[in-house]
């Protein structure tokens, strides 16, 4: 079955917009993980504009006292500052992005060859027993790319979906990615890779997603779920995905 880890970035940033505590974090962390998903995922970014540094210790001490069964995944680019915060709070997972900074929001994955040796020590520094680490992966990075993936000692990729989710009004497109990310999946668990996938994943269009691309092994998505928990609530927007996702 696939995983689902529900993103709080965009809860934090909708916080951020007044000097305020609410919408808490924390507490929708609380009524999505009630609500049955796996996990929660925040990408804390250097000018703190959504999660900030408190958000993640206070998020590891929630699911370490009150959820022990929910996994915690952070995601970044690997710069020191982010480093020394996931080697300070030992999230479950971490997911190494290639941002700048300046970025709205992720939307490319790594050069794996060009960025090979930079990228197995930064794996070799953060993996441990109970950690596990993923690279953000494009979704056309086929053989040749997770090959060079798997050789930096990475145990997952997360699929980009931005390109099939751009794909809203456009089924013929959409079909077309597909069969990329069902390629690159394929590639990837061949060589030993566990897979996930986020970015622009919503009720439409991940029923299509997987049954094209079996295997995931998890969804990280907030900008699409927190856009249905504003009509339906949070509790209600993670049951439905996850009815998708248990088939």
């Amino acid at each position: 079955m696939t995983h689902l880890s529900v993103n709080l970035n965009a809860v934090a940033q909708l916080r951020n917009r007044r000097n305020l505590p609410w919408p808490s974090v924390l507490g929708i962390a609380r009524v999505v993980l009630d609500a049955g998903a796996s996990g929660v995922t925040v990408h804390p970014r250097p000018d703190e504009r959504h999660i900030r540094r408190p958000d993640v210790f206070e998020l590891a001490e929630l699911l370490g006292e009150e959820y022990p069964a929910a996994e915690f995944n952070i995601e970044g680019y690997p710069s020191e500052p982010f480093l020394d915060l996931i080697e300070a709070v030992n999230p479950h997972q971490v997911t190494l992005v290639p941002d700048d900074p300046s970025q709205a929001t992720s939307d490319h994955g790594w050069d794996f060859h060009g960025k090979g040796n930079f990228l197995t020590s930064v794996v070799q520094r953060l993996k441990r027993p109970g950690r596990r680490i993923s690279l953000f992966c494009d979704p056309d990075a086929g053989e040749e790319g997770v090959a060079d993936a798997r050789a930096t000692g990475a145990d997952r990729v997360e699929l980009y979906t931005g390109p099939y989710g751009g794909c809203y009004d456009d089924p013929e497109r959409a079909a077309r990615e597909l069969d990329v990310l069902a390629h690159t999946t394929r590639a990837a668990q061949a060589v030993g890779l566990e897979v996930n996938a986020g970015h622009d994943l919503t009720l439409a269009n991940l029923p299509a997603f997987v049954a094209a691309v079996p295997g995931v092994a998890e969804v990280s998505i907030g900008h699409g779920i927190t856009a249905d928990a504003l009509l339906t609530g949070f509790a209600e927007a993670v049951r439905r995905y996850k009815a998708v996702l248990e088939g």
